[in-house]
């Protein structure tokens, strides 16, 4: 799993690619904390290269999600893979998340 963090349009941008799993959740984990606790409040997570997601990923999202909300920032997924979306589906996080299905519709909405 690579990370590329750009910002525009006042969001942090985290752009994955990759396999999202035990191995490397924990790294991901302290990279978007991160960029919470130094202030970023409007996240999205660019998904799009996303091709496998374990459920130690899912609980960095969850993780994001709850500090984010507690300090009053938002969080968008964006481009979930029909894949990914189905996991998102199954596990009830398509009703816990913002999610869009281009990058720019989360930088508009």
């Amino acid at each position: 799993m690579t990370l590329n963090i750009i910002h525009s349009g006042g969001f942090t941008i985290v752009q994955v690619d990759g396999h999202l799993n035990t191995l490397n959740a924990a790294d991901f984990e302290t990279q978007v904390m991160g960029l919470v606790e130094r202030g970023d409040m409007k996240l999205i997570i660019d998904c799009s290269k996303l091709s496998y997601i374990s459920s130690s990923g899912l609980r960095v999202f969850l993780l994001a999600q709850k500090k984010l909300r507690a300090n009053k920032g938002l969080l968008k997924l964006c481009c979930l893979q029909p894949s990914i979306h189905e996991i998102f589906d199954m596990s009830g996080f398509t009703q816990i998340f913002l999610i869009e299905t281009t990058l720019e519709a989360s930088l508009t909405s």
